[in-house]
């Protein structure tokens, strides 16, 4: 193993039209295989990417009746996308889409390994939006699942997961490396929300986050007519990794001229973990509070 982990990053623009399902896996297969040029091993895309398939929806669709076709759409999507991951060599997050589980329909990532093999991470923490009877209504996850990739320790949490210190609380004890946070927002303050949690969450968890944004807005979206976000990894704040827990942080875009942030950096997994084990500046481990007492004056 070595004491890297190199990363493709491609924040999608959903501007990009997409005539169908199979010119839309043409395109996940091209930056695939920029990402395998550049020596990636992995390569993550954003929270639904998969907006990008109401480019060729049928006529008269309803808003409430998108997520189920969209998840029809995943079923078909999803062995393409292994045949990728298999053809190319590389690791896959290729953002999240609509799964249906259980008589309903959750917000899901899939992780596909260079075999093509699977793992499923729904996003656990749902926005208003997203529970919104008159729009896409989701259901929740309810499992946090951890996997290695190359002998790093990896955990997916989707965009308003990051958000949520009680899932940081559940992995501080676990030893993460790396967290990938797919997302979608539509305005910089959501970004900002999602992204400075991420970094917050590098620094708590002494890993590396690191995090993909959708930008632009997908031909026939009736929820989204802006998305704004970009790259970013996200380190501990030690001075061995450049004190400032900034590896990339691409500039925030909105996709509107076309942008579509495309990175590869080398995360230093090997370094993390040393200071993990031996201890960082001031970091305490994974400290539960324990023993703390809340007080209320007056109470």
């Amino acid at each position: 193993m070595t004491e890297t982990f190199r990363l493709a990053l491609r924040a999608v623009n959903l501007g990009r039209a997409v005539s169908g399902l199979d010119d839309w896996l043409g395109q996940v297969e091209t930056r695939a295989r920029e990402a395998v040029s550049a020596g990636a091993r992995l390569l993550l895309m954003p929270e639904y990417a998969s907006e990008a398939w109401l480019g060729f929806k049928p006529a008269g669709l309803p808003p409430t009746g998108e997520i189920a076709w969209l998840a029809g759409v995943a079923e078909a999507a999803l062995p393409g996308l292994q045949g990728i991951a298999e053809r190319c060599g590389i690791a896959l997050l290729p953002g999240t889409m609509p799964w249906a589980v259980a008589g309903a329909f959750r917000n899901r990532a899939w992780l596909i390994r260079p075999d093509g093999r699977l793992l499923a991470q729904d996003k656990l923490c749902l926005t208003p939006f997203e529970r919104d009877p008159e729009s896409w209504t989701l259901a929740p996850g309810d499992r946090l699942r951890l996997f290695a990739l190359d002998g790093w320790r990896c955990a997916v949490l989707v965009c308003l997961d990051v958000e949520m210190p009680a899932l940081a609380c559940l992995l501080a004890p676990l030893h993460l490396d790396l967290v990938l946070v797919p997302s979608m927002t539509d305005a910089t303050s959501g970004h900002a929300r999602v992204f400075g949690c991420a970094r917050a969450r590098a620094v708590e968890l002494m890993c590396a986050v690191a995090c993909s944004g959708v930008v632009g807005s997908a031909p026939g979206s009736t929820q989204n007519p802006r998305n704004v976000s970009g790259n970013a990894v996200y380190l501990p704040c030690e001075p061995t990794l450049g004190s400032t827990g900034v590896l990339l942080a691409t500039p925030v875009t909105d996709g509107c001229h076309g942008e579509e942030p495309f990175d590869v950096v080398d995360l230093p997994l090997g370094v993390i973990r040393a200071i993990r084990a031996e201890g960082g500046e001031v970091w305490p481990g994974a400290w539960s509070a324990a023993g703390v007492q809340i007080e209320l004056e007056g109470s």
